[in-house]
């Protein structure tokens, strides 16, 4: 099932929902919840260090650290903890969690049966990894669930579907590719700008100007990409005459160590990494 980010109304909710943890995703997921409509007065945020931002939410009715009880109320219970602070964090927090919440979460690496067994008491998760274009409403979610209602997957879609596109899917197992590949894919992409601006100075271009041809060039390719009906591999051969320039760069990219080796590889150890996060 894909949810296609369609800004959906949150101004109906009328229940209680308890952000755990406001890093960035945190953050990013409750600007666009906010700006959907929903009512801040029904929201709670439990952050030991809130940014100014989240902490200027409060003068708008968005309840910030009030004690841990408010859980008991709780309809929805969003945790956006990092990974390595989860054990420590909901051991503290699962006997004021109510049986009935529906339980988000979007902890790398930590799975459905680690959140089971860290709240015992609950029964409905969901295990979601959004990424960071989630901030400007361009990220994409993949979301898995666990003896969820049809009502509460409603939910956690609009829920997540507030910062992008959703994508459901019913097999935990790919969660760890999954975050290697768009929940770390960002840090490629930003790092491929970087890459190419230092190309550009090493190949005579003054430094500024490199990094605004390098930048501008990333964000006007993913923007056709994401414009475009075509593949990326067609997009990339609309650019590539033969004997041309770019054929001659991309004989370097597409070569037998090139880009597509490199990247299989890195992906790999994200991967492998995510299954570590939950040990």
């Amino acid at each position: 099932m894909t949810s296609a980010g369609l800004s959906p109304d949150l101004r109906d909710f009328s229940g209680l929902l308890v952000l755990v943890g406001a890093g960035k995703m945190g953050e990013a997921l409750l600007e666009g919840w906010l700006r959907l409509g929903l009512n801040p007065r029904r929201v709670a945020v439990l952050e030991p260090s809130p940014s100014p931002q989240i902490s200027a939410l409060a003068s708008r009715g968005v309840r910030l650290n009030p004690e841990t009880a408010v859980l008991r109320d709780a309809d929805v219970i969003v945790i956006a903890l990092k990974p390595q602070a989860a054990v420590e964090a909901l051991v503290a927090l699962a006997p004021n969690v109510s049986a009935s919440a529906l339980v988000v979460s979007i902890m790398a690496g930590r799975t459905l049966q680690f959140l089971s067994t860290a709240l015992p008491r609950s029964r409905a998760f969901v295990r979601a990894m959004p990424n960071t274009p989630a901030a400007i409403g361009r990220g994409i979610t993949v979301a898995v669930p666990r003896q969820i209602s049809t009502d509460q997957r409603a939910l956690a879609d609009r829920l997540l579907a507030a910062t992008g596109v959703v994508e459901w899917i019913e097999d935990e197992t790919l969660m760890d590719a999954v975050t290697a590949v768009s929940g770390s894919g960002p840090a490629y992409i930003f790092l491929l700008a970087e890459a190419l601006a230092q190309a550009g100075a090493a190949a005579g271009l003054p430094p500024p100007l490199a990094e605004k041809l390098a930048r501008e060039t990333v964000a006007g390719s993913g923007e056709l990409l994401h414009q475009s009906r075509q593949e990326a591999a067609a997009l990339r051969q609309n650019v590539t005459s033969p004997g041309g320039t770019t054929a001659a760069a991309l004989a370097i990219l597409m070569g037998q160590n090139g880009l597509s080796a490199l990247m299989t590889r890195a992906v790999a150890a994200a991967r492998d990494r995510s299954r570590e996060l939950d040990r």
